[in-house]
């Protein structure tokens, strides 16, 4: 068995969500629930079939975030592995959707930070070990922190004033 980490930088003003399913008809349905969850999202969807031609399946509604998922999952290779990038939206707009989708079965990550993927590959194939979703700690937040966390989310429009 041969360890390998694959890292994924995420575009400017996009978030990434990284992901196992189980069926060919994962990309279609995948893509169905972003579309119909936020108005103006913009996406790519790369699914890798883990069986008869084992290809990169892709979908999306933008042509440069639909072309990356696609590269990015073949460079993954990981059987029933998904990636999205989406911007115009964040994964909180969107994870609900995806989850619901019966085929969905894990989601590992749904950031704006830089992903490293820990693969595990074997002579049949390849899988997702887990991930490092951005950065070590730093330390705990004191009053100040807590303060800025409030007034950001409030900012933002996900808490009330």
């Amino acid at each position: 068995m041969k360890f390998e980490i694959v890292k994924i930088d995420v575009p400017k003003d996009c978030n990434v969500i990284l992901g196992t399913a189980h069926f060919i008809k994962t990309v279609e349905d995948l893509y169905e629930a972003l579309v119909n969850s936020v108005p103006n999202i913009k996406f790519g969807i790369g699914f890798c079939e883990s069986s008869g031609p084992c290809l990169v399946r892709h979908e999306g509604n933008d042509e440069e975030l639909r072309r990356l998922a696609a590269e990015k999952a073949f460079e993954l290779s990981c059987g029933h592995s998904f990636i999205i990038f989406i911007k115009n939206a964040y994964p909180i707009n969107v994870l609900d959707k995806i989850r619901k989708v019966p085929e969905v079965c894990t989601i590992y990550a749904a950031t704006a930070n830089p992903l490293q993927v820990i693969l595990a590959e074997t002579e049949q194939g390849r899988g997702i070990v887990g991930v490092v979703d951005g950065f070590k700690s730093k330390g705990i937040e004191k009053d100040e922190d807590i303060r800025a966390r409030k007034e950001f989310l409030r900012k933002i429009g996900y808490k009330l004033g």
